[in-house]
């Protein structure tokens, strides 16, 4: 299974979650530092440093996944961020380039990289982390609300693809309010997705709440 994006609260509980499962991890960040954190935190899981908007170098990566380790089942991206504000603040140009590059460009770039090895798969599995702001978009978050839509878009357009050529994959879309207190919910779900049969999630949005006080 590849985490991308891993350094973050939700990656690290992703990864130890896999790893508790027994799954063979890959963790991917660009941090080596926060990366140094996590191998020291989940020993079991094996590291590399990459820039996922970059799709030579996601290439790259691929290459080396599959030297070291073989084809993944499993692709778990949650390269993500935040940039907005109230009125025209969440609409920059800048903030724009920022959550592109980071929400959109590095799902595509991983996804195309990975998906003959979720073709493949006996049990290929795909999953993102969205936002409610997808269906109730503000003027403060407009890039957000746009790119999370996008990669939305594009992960049912994977999914698309899974179920056209007959494979038992699946793509799945997690959808949260804030992922901060959901980090341990989001790992369960992960670490559910390879006990579920692919055509009854593959192409699903799950809604992840926080729990009841």
């Amino acid at each position: 299974m590849l985490v991308a994006g891993a350094t973050s609260a939700a990656g690290l509980a992703v990864v130890s979650a896999l790893a508790r499962a027994g799954a063979g991890v890959i963790a991917v960040g660009s941090h080596a530092e926060r990366l140094r954190t996590l191998r020291a935190a989940v020993p079991a899981a094996v590291t590399y440093q990459c820039d996922l908007a970059d799709f030579a170098a996601v290439t790259s990566l691929a290459a080396v996944v599959h030297a070291e380790h073989g084809p993944i089942d499993g692709l778990i991206h949650l390269v993500g961020g935040w940039r907005g504000g109230g009125g025209l603040a969440g609409q920059s140009d800048e903030d724009w380039a920022f959550l592109h590059r980071n929400v959109v460009t590095t799902l595509r770039n991983t996804t195309r990289a990975f998906n003959d090895d979720l073709l493949a798969s006996p049990a290929g599995r795909l999953a993102i982390v969205s936002s409610v702001s997808v269906d109730n978009p503000l003027a403060g978050g407009a890039n957000y609300a746009a790119t999370k839509a996008a990669a939305e878009t594009w992960t049912r357009a994977v999914g698309q693809g899974f179920r056209k050529a007959g494979a038992p994959a699946a793509a799945v879309v997690f959808v949260v309010k804030a992922l901060d207190g959901l980090e341990t919910e989001l790992a369960g779900r992960v670490v559910g997705l390879w006990n579920t049969d692919a055509a009854s999630v593959n192409n699903t949005r799950v809604f992840l709440a926080p729990p009841t006080p």
